[in-house]
């Protein structure tokens, strides 16, 4: 046998092997997994209740579709933007529940019954909410595009912690990327918004 059969032969055969250790691990996880659920048909759609900026919405939905595309594609509320879709980039920030989450990693499903909250309702009526109006204070944003996430995820930081230290501020804007750095404009922004929600002046 040249060496050549000899590497095919061992080839064939530990694949032959790995085939039956495979068919038999996947027969014995089948029997235990609880197979009673059935696939999804493709377009099927559910009716869900979303709280929205403190709103009942009601649509229909397909159980996997995310919270970002309802929002955008469904509710029209396109402050929350599309940016990675893999939740690295956060300019699909959200608060949910007061806890800024990616609304591209979670699925409209998950937020039923819960508070979700968009830049569009940190507004004051037609008056900017106090961290938008920090971050026009600051020229805190260049394309703007990682804008809105960066505001709710300032937000929800100063539910969390009114009085944030400079080190509270750049881990709570951690998971929010801005490639035009603007982050130290971005730092100044987080403690004017935390000086006008305790109703101080505070110097600029």
């Amino acid at each position: 046998m040249s060496r050549r059969q000899f590497i095919g032969s061992m080839g064939a055969s530990t694949l032959a092997g790995a085939g039956t250790l495979v068919i038999a691990a996947s027969g014995s996880i089948a029997g235990a997994a609880d197979v009673s659920g059935e696939a999804l048909s493709p377009g099927e759609v559910n009716p869900l209740t979303l709280r929205v900026n403190g709103q009942p919405r009601s649509l229909l939905v397909d159980p996997r579709w995310t919270l970002l595309f309802v929002l955008r594609e469904k509710l029209g509320l396109t402050a929350a933007k599309a940016g990675c879709e893999r939740g690295e980039c956060g300019a699909c920030t959200v608060l949910i529940d007061g806890v800024p989450r990616y609304a591209c990693m979670t699925l409209a499903a998950e937020a039923e019954g819960l508070e979700v909250t968009t830049l569009e309702g940190l507004m004051r009526g037609e008056e900017l909410g106090p961290v938008q109006q920090a971050f026009a204070e600051h020229d805190a944003f260049q394309c703007g595009y990682c804008t809105p996430g960066q505001i709710i995820a300032v937000e929800g930081m100063l539910r969390k912690s009114p009085a944030p230290t400079p080190d509270e501020i750049r881990i709570g804007v951690s998971g929010n990327l801005c490639r035009c750095g603007t982050y130290a404009h971005i730092f100044k922004a987080a403690r004017r918004a935390a000086e006008l929600k305790r109703g101080e002046g505070g110097a600029r």
